[in-house]
């Protein structure tokens, strides 16, 4: 899964930042957060809307304000085109223990439709 993934989620800084409702959405938010999938680490940044390259790890000691985990099949059916219950969303994934959402969750709240829908962009692109 890591292989499909990883240039997903290296493209994801241009979709991003090309599409100016989502630029909109988030221009205030400026924070770093991590996605671990299984064992590896992507880190994002975000300033006024605007995504930086995604990183993959593994870090040494990469800071972050809020981390979300889970296993890879667990974001493979969240990424699927029609999420099943339970996988459609990140809170719904932590609220079935399916992940964790660790850290600071101020910036996630503050800015929270943004960051799911940055989440959400690769929807139909993993199998």
């Amino acid at each position: 899964m890591l292989d499909i993934v990883s240039p997903i989620l290296e493209k994801l800084p241009q979709r991003v930042n090309l599409d100016s409702n989502l630029r909109h959405l988030g221009r205030h938010c400026s924070t770093d957060f991590m996605i671990e999938i299984g064992e590896t680490p992507f880190h994002f940044e975000v300033k006024s809307g605007e995504m930086s390259p995604v990183l993959r790890g593994p870090f040494n000691m990469r800071t972050w304000k809020f981390a979300i985990r889970a296993p890879e099949g667990v974001w493979s059916k969240f990424w699927s085109p029609v999420p099943e219950p339970g996988f459609n969303d990140i809170f719904a994934m932590t609220a079935y223990g399916h992940a964790k959402i660790e850290g600071d969750i101020r910036p996630l709240m503050t800015d929270l439709r943004f960051i799911k829908e940055v989440i959400a962009l690769p929807r139909g692109e993993v199998s």
